[in-house]
């Protein structure tokens, strides 16, 4: 365990010193943005995938690590943080702003041991401000944050796992 905590460690850093560059990268058509959005803004994110060890919906007897929730900050491509990103999922901008997503499709990472790119359908729940105008959100640039492999057992149920990740958020807007 401790060994896959020093390799997330430093895909974290390693994914943090580029925030400052962050490109922007073609992104599979299944989460491409719809004819009649364009890209608001790039916002890289730093934070944790929870998980809880459960007992499997599938298959009686087993038990695997469910998706709980994200916990990550946010920030603009200077690298200053802008607002957080958690459960619901929501993210909300320091200005009070928020938005509650909902997934419409996924795709695999391109690099191994990354959680899945995104497109969300997102609608504003907080108040006028830097997000509010957002219509979607694509997951994207994705480093870290699955499911551990092991130790998820009967005697394990109800412990949670942070795993580090690092991500960005493309908003999109309507044009």
């Amino acid at each position: 365990m401790r060994r896959t905590f020093t390799v997330s460690s430093l895909l974290l850093l390693a994914a943090c010193s580029s925030m400052q560059t962050t490109a922007l990268v073609a992104v599979p058509d299944n989460i491409k943005a719809s004819a009649n959005e364009t890209l608001a803004r790039v916002v890289p994110a730093k934070g944790v995938q929870i998980y809880e060890c459960r007992a499997s919906t599938n298959k009686a007897g087993t038990y695997e690590w469910a998706f709980v929730a994200p916990e990550a900050d946010l920030f603009d491509r200077s690298g200053n943080k802008i607002g957080t990103h958690y459960a619901g999922p929501h993210w909300e901008s320091a200005d009070g702003s928020k938005l509650v997503g909902k997934v419409k499709s996924s795709a695999p990472a391109p690099g191994d041991g990354a959680i899945p790119w995104l497109l969300l359908a997102v609608k504003s729940v907080g108040t006028k401000g830097s997000f509010s105008d957002i219509s979607s959100i694509q997951r994207v640039n994705t480093v870290g944050g699955v499911a551990p492999k092991g130790g998820c057992s009967q005697s394990a149920v109800g412990t949670t796992e942070r795993v580090p990740y690092t991500a960005d958020y493309y908003f999109l807007s309507a044009k």
